[in-house]
């Protein structure tokens, strides 16, 4: 099997619409066309003043960004786990200070 023509597959975290892990494509390293990155950025500024407007992408043949298969639902955790805590004192004997801090 050629170096070119490995498997180009990557493990990810997704996290919408729900926790899972899935399995994505990723872009060919050895592209002439886009050197590894897996698209082209273009660079356009105002006509009338020359200064950077925004940067277009034209993405390369050689890579779908949008092929993905679900490896594995992760289940979610339950809303007590969810929710943030506040920070609490640790000098305080309640665990909230009255004193100002100095």
């Amino acid at each position: 099997m050629n170096r070119r023509t490995l498997p180009r597959l990557r493990i990810q975290l997704a996290t919408w619409p729900r926790p899972a892990l899935i399995l994505t494509d990723t872009p060919r390293p050895y592209c002439q066309h886009c050197d590894g990155i897996g698209g082209i950025e273009h660079h356009y500024g105002d006509y009338d003043t020359g200064e950077y407007v925004g940067t277009d992408w034209e993405p390369c043949d050689c890579w779908n960004e949008t092929r993905r298969w679900l490896l594995l639902p992760l289940p979610r955790l339950p809303r007590w786990l969810r929710r943030r805590r506040r920070a609490r004192d640790p000098w305080a004997t309640d665990g909230d200070s009255n004193e100002p801090p100095f």
